[in-house]
């Protein structure tokens, strides 16, 4: 079993009308996730807006979340400054959370040697298990395989990856050396089942806002033998992928026009994401419509 549970979701900040965080309403949606099919939730990451917010909100977040759910919590705690991060994330290991999620430090583009030294100080920093998350089209440098077979086998709490490499192959690669504690979830929603052929265990996902119960179901359909209903939860899920995404509006813009229509009060999203699509609620309640119907 998964150690998070198969499916995390990788939740938006709700912010009142004056883009101050909203931490009644991020208890209220942490529960209500909690109630629709995540065993996980993933704080303060992109779809959280992670750029836009000090590290007092996100250690207020922390807590505020840890305490109004029974499901792992999860913390976002990269920054592209290893110093930065390791003090973020001792401070996030007294809130409450469950582990910790450190992207690779971005912009910088820094040597394997140096993404090796950020993780392992950042490790050392927190008994909590750590999550590594590669997603190198955000960051600019990819966290090799041999990087993190390296870090699997040498650092104890480096546990998993959110894998955002787009690369199902080189995935396999990983799963076939890592040690047998080293968990891989999906961090593209719609590689996840390709991912599950490899190894993955899971999903950190951001349709899950609203298709939290399709998913579980898709993992575990899979995870049963039934790849025939695995495949048709997919082609289902479809349009919700398509949907959490695009030039026009890039995530977490359709989340959070999503949660409106659900009636979950998350507010707007920080500059510099910009205001939302005229019709992006109309199309939530279509993407909606099509997959309850």
């Amino acid at each position: 079993m998964a150690r998070f549970g198969p499916v995390l979701t990788a939740m938006v900040t709700p912010f009142d009308d004056d883009l101050g965080v909203d931490y009644d309403a991020a208890a209220a949606l942490a529960r209500w996730l909690a109630d629709h099919g995540s065993t996980g939730l993933v704080l303060a990451g992109t779809t959280g807006e992670s750029p836009t917010l000090t590290d007092d909100e996100k250690l207020e977040l922390f807590r505020t979340v840890a305490e109004a759910v029974t499901v792992p919590v999860i913390a976002g705690t990269g920054s592209a400054d290893t110093r930065h991060t390791v003090e973020l994330t001792r401070a996030a290991s007294a809130t409450g959370v469950a582990g910790v999620l450190v992207v690779c430090p971005y912009y910088s583009r820094p040597s394997q040697a140096g993404i090796e030294g950020h993780f392992r100080a950042v490790a050392s920093a927190t008994r909590l298990p750590l999550v590594i998350y590669d997603i190198p089209g955000r960051t600019g440098r990819k966290v090799a395989t041999d990087t993190l077979l390296t870090l699997a086998g040498d650092v104890p709490n480096i546990v998993a990856i959110k894998d955002a490499g787009g690369s199902v192959s080189e995935s396999a690669r990983l799963l076939a050396a890592a040690p047998d504690h080293f968990e891989l979830y999906s961090g593209d929603d719609a590689l996840t089942l390709p991912l599950l052929s490899v190894g993955a265990v899971g999903i950190v996902g951001v349709a899950t806002h609203w298709a939290g119960e399709e998913m579980a179901a898709l993992v575990a359909a899979f995870e049963a033998g039934d790849v025939a209903g695995a495949r048709a939860t997919n082609r289902r899920l479809l349009p919700s992928f398509a949907f959490e995404t695009s030039e026009a509006a890039p995530n977490p813009l359709p989340a959070k026009a999503m949660m409106r229509v659900l009636g979950l009060d998350v507010g707007p999203c920080r500059p510099p994401l910009g205001p939302p699509p005229d019709d992006l609620e109309s199309r939530a309640r279509k993407v909606l419509s099509d997959l309850h119907g």
